[in-house]
């Protein structure tokens, strides 16, 4: 059973207690006044009765490390740890740095993708059908804004969180590709000369759009609530399961589910030599979200092992929900950018695709699968991700940006 766990007994430096008590000031508590003596003493007694308090908020913000002593990898923890995150090595997680290293071997820019074929055929007044230019107008009214809601989440919230700077590391990498992505998305747009309000405010317009941001939303503001503590700083153990909870969310969910109808969609147009500077781009942005969602899936069975009271039996009713109310949230949005069927594919093709992809996600966070007997109908998707393929239309940007070598994506 989880409970509120009682804040750590730790002393506090002059400059951590002034940092804390502007933070709890912050948060409505109360400090001295200069003005007057009573209020003083007032204070004075005070301060004595919240010293834990002002600590433990001392402690989760000051740079200052725990101990002076030399770090030792086998101290180190994903989450609620004193060691000093200001020193990289010796690494124990040796999985996150292997990711940070293979992402900075995938690096690519949006504009040196040349975009002249796709703005002649968004020109052409028969270079696309309706369907088509719908699709594209959606998928760019979903995705300029989600790789932002992306990008606060891990520097507003999970990075503050997270105590093991090898994870700290590539959550920085993923951050700068996050922003890399809303690059892309932008660039398009301007390219193909689309309204640019009309697209970046899609996610308040569109209503299949702005359902799965409102689904997200909370996970974010909870992490990147000021008063947020893990059990070690102040918080419970519940506050634990619920950075756990947000972690699966935009790893399985938003990264891992909630791309996937735009990415079939718009790589399905690029395999027919439809807005090839587009999928071109896509595919790279595919590349580096399969990367995102492993990581998250690694760090999240990581924290599992280090925390088994946190992987209840109530934790994992919850999570399944989740994942039903996420599938449920992408085929609607499916339907809506694909009222009729269009390039060889149509909304009911992506029901049995999205179960197929929640099962898989479950399963690799220790899950049960969801939907069972379910099928990929787009194996070329996998083809797609696979950078071992020798060849496709996007080949020599894959094999130029790949040059640290082939990636495992599992």
């Amino acid at each position: 059973m989880l409970t509120w766990d009682e804040p750590q007994q730790n002393s506090a430096s002059p400059a951590q207690g002034a940092l804390a008590e502007r933070s709890l000031q912050s948060m409505g508590g109360t400090s001295a006044s200069p003005q007057s003596a009573s209020a003083s003493a007032s204070a004075s007694a005070s301060a004595s009765a919240t010293a834990p308090a002002l600590a433990v908020a001392a402690d989760l913000y000051s740079q200052r490390a725990a101990s002076t002593a030399r770090v030792r990898a086998e101290d180190k923890r994903i989450i609620n740890c004193s060691v000093d995150v200001n020193q990289l090595v010796p690494f124990k997680y040796k999985w996150a740095w292997d990711k940070y290293l293979a992402s900075c071997a995938n690096h690519w820019m949006p504009q040196e993708v040349n975009m002249s074929r796709d703005i002649a055929m968004w020109k052409d007044p028969n270079g696309l059908t309706d369907d088509e230019r719908l699709i594209i107008k959606r998928n760019l009214g979903f995705f300029t804004t989600a790789d932002s809601l992306a990008a606060n989440n891990i520097v507003l919230g999970t990075y503050r969180h997270i105590t093991n700077p090898e994870c700290r590391q590539y959550l920085l990498r993923q951050a700068f590709e996050e922003a890399i992505h809303t690059h892309a998305y932008q660039y398009i747009v301007e390219s193909i000369g689309l309204d640019e309000s009309e697209i970046f405010n899609s996610y308040h317009e569109i209503t299949s759009i702005r359902e799965k941001d409102e689904f997200l939303i909370p996970f974010i503001d909870t992490l990147t609530n000021p008063e947020f503590r893990t059990s070690a700083f102040g918080g419970s153990e519940r506050n634990d399961q619920e950075l756990l909870r947000s972690i699966i969310v935009f790893a399985c969910l938003m990264e891992g589910l909630f791309f996937y109808v735009g990415f079939t969609q718009i790589l399905s147009m690029g395999r027919q030599n439809k807005m090839t500077g587009a999928a071109e781009q896509y595919q790279y942005i595919l590349r580096d979200e399969s990367m995102h969602t492993n990581f998250g899936i690694d760090l999240v069975n990581q924290i599992k092992l280090e925390n088994p009271h946190l992987w209840t039996p109530e934790f994992k009713r919850e999570l399944t929900g989740l994942f039903h109310q996420a599938v449920e949230l992408e085929y609607r949005y499916a339907e809506d950018t694909m009222p009729r069927g269009v390039l060889g594919l149509n909304a009911s093709m992506f029901k049995g695709y999205l179960r197929f992809i929640a099962n898989r996600r479950a399963v690799q966070i220790g899950l049960d699968a969801i939907f069972p007997n379910e099928e990929n109908p787009f194996p070329w998707m996998s083809e797609m991700i696979d950078l071992k393929k020798e060849r496709n239309f996007f080949e020599t940007r894959v094999i130029e940006y790949q040059s640290g070598g082939a990636l495992s994506w599992e």
